[in-house]
């Protein structure tokens, strides 16, 4: 591990495989992970074009998948009411854990966080993960019944 603190953060509903990915990239990267997962009320302000699950659902889902990975221990889950969370203001922080898709927040974050005084975050960006049809796989496709959270298309969408 080659960092303290890493943080990792998101709405994290339908916890699929690409979140997976995430998660096991910051507990590979860190000793300690700190997730934050938007509240309700910020992630409906994202605009979501989907159902978002509540957050006790999500929070519930989150432990379940970190428990069977064995690294609760290690987690802190934080809520996360806007973009930034406290990897814009925490000098604990040391890197981001972000998908492809959101790399250029984290940008935006290291731009504040230099701002604040504090050193910029080291940035450890993965791949999108690919559904069976090379999509990335997203919530929202999840929520259209294209397909389902390991990225296998669903019914009709196969022939």
């Amino acid at each position: 591990m080659r960092f303290k603190v890493v943080a990792v953060g998101g709405t994290f509903d339908e916890l699929h495989k690409g979140h997976k990915a995430l998660l096991k990239m910051a507990f590979e990267s860190g000793e300690k992970v700190w997730i934050g997962l938007c509240t309700d009320e910020f992630a409906k302000k994202l605009r979501k074009n989907h159902e978002i699950a509540s957050y006790e659902y999500r929070v519930r889902e989150l432990m379940e998948f970190l428990n069977h990975l064995g690294v609760s221990s290690r987690a802190e889950i934080i809520p996360l009411s806007d973009p930034y969370g406290p990897a814009a203001t925490s000098a604990e922080i040391e890197a981001l854990v972000v998908s492809k898709e959101t790399e250029p927040r984290a940008r935006e974050i290291n731009t504040v966080r230099v701002r604040n005084g504090l050193k910029p975050l080291e940035i450890i960006v993965i791949d999108m993960v690919p559904a069976e049809d090379q999509i990335p796989i997203s919530t929202t496709r999840i929520r259209r019944g294209e397909i389902d959270r390991n990225g296998r298309l669903i019914g009709a969408r196969k022939s």
